[in-house]
């Protein structure tokens, strides 16, 4: 399989790309907030040749002052790419249990940390067991690759960043419309939103059956936000659906824009930043 201009594969080109002489390696993302852990639904059954890696364990570092899931070390990032068979010259597809939000969340990582090849199953688990496709429940063989993370390719934010860029730029908050009004906050210290953060719930960026809406119509809803000609950075709960939001921004023909990997979980736990409550203006 070779690098497209999408970073999304459809579940029919991954089946015949498994069945090549250089498949590509295969990521299982599982994840939830508050979910039964991924590894017991992995276990179950997962795409035949999929290693698991663990949101939490291995995409993240562990929850502190730096927010729910700060960006991992890249030794140990690449520790664990390496035992899924990660290679620098091999192209990597990673899913999760669809809409992919943590699969991006693994095709953001990978790709800020430098491999050149990455792409998100469209629809997920969801669109391989509709297509009739086997499962296992056998772990695959083990595997070592020789990826070696090289941390900064996509462009970050610190809080101070976040701020800034909400006042001269583009800030989107991949939230649910809720959470950034400030209705209902079920996971982090405050209420509401950074001040100047755009309402952009990653629930737009899908169909109703879960896979990306086609690049037209997300070019749509991504100019009508205000992207086009905008320094443009995203945030959201703890950095895992705003990794979506890039992802759908990409597919939209809007590369380039910058995560905030702390978001809310470390903004509202600094006192001393404000929160914005309700609808934005206009």
């Amino acid at each position: 399989m070779t690098a497209t201009s999408t970073p999304l594969i459809q579940v029919a080109e991954l089946q015949s790309a498994l069945g090549a002489t250089d498949p590509p390696a295969l990521l299982d993302v599982r994840w939830q907030l508050g979910g039964p852990p991924g590894a017991e639904e992995y276990a179950a059954g997962h795409l035949p040749g999929a290693h698991y890696l663990d949101l939490d364990h291995d995409l993240a570092e562990a929850p502190g002052a730096a927010g729910r899931h700060p960006l991992p070390d890249p030794k140990r990032l690449g520790e664990a790419l390496r035992r899924a068979g990660v290679s620098a010259g091999r192209s990597v597809v990673v899913y999760d249990a669809g809409p992919a939000t943590s699969a991006a969340r693994a095709w953001w990582l990978l790709r800020w940390a430098g491999h050149g090849d990455v792409r998100v199953l469209d629809g997920g688990l969801a669109a391989w067991r509709a297509a009739g496709l086997p499962e296992s429940t056998e772990p695959p063989a083990a595997a070592e690759g020789d990826f070696e993370p090289a941390p900064g390719r996509l462009p970050t934010l610190d809080a101070d960043g976040a701020a800034e860029l909400a006042r001269t730029g583009l800030l989107l908050d991949a939230r649910a419309g809720e959470r950034y009004r400030g209705e209902v906050e079920p996971v982090d210290p405050r209420a509401g939103h950074i001040p100047g953060a755009v309402s952009a719930p990653t629930t737009d960026n899908l169909t109703a059956d879960g896979h990306f809406r086609p690049a037209a119509e997300l070019a749509a809803r991504f100019d009508a936000l205000g992207v086009a000609g905008r320094a443009v950075g995203v945030y959201c709960g703890s950095g895992v659906t705003a990794a979506h939001e890039l992802l759908a921004l990409e597919v939209a023909g809007h590369p380039g824009a910058a995560l905030y990997p702390g978001s809310w979980s470390e903004w509202s736990g600094q006192p001393q930043r404000p929160a914005a409550t309700g609808a934005q203006p206009g």
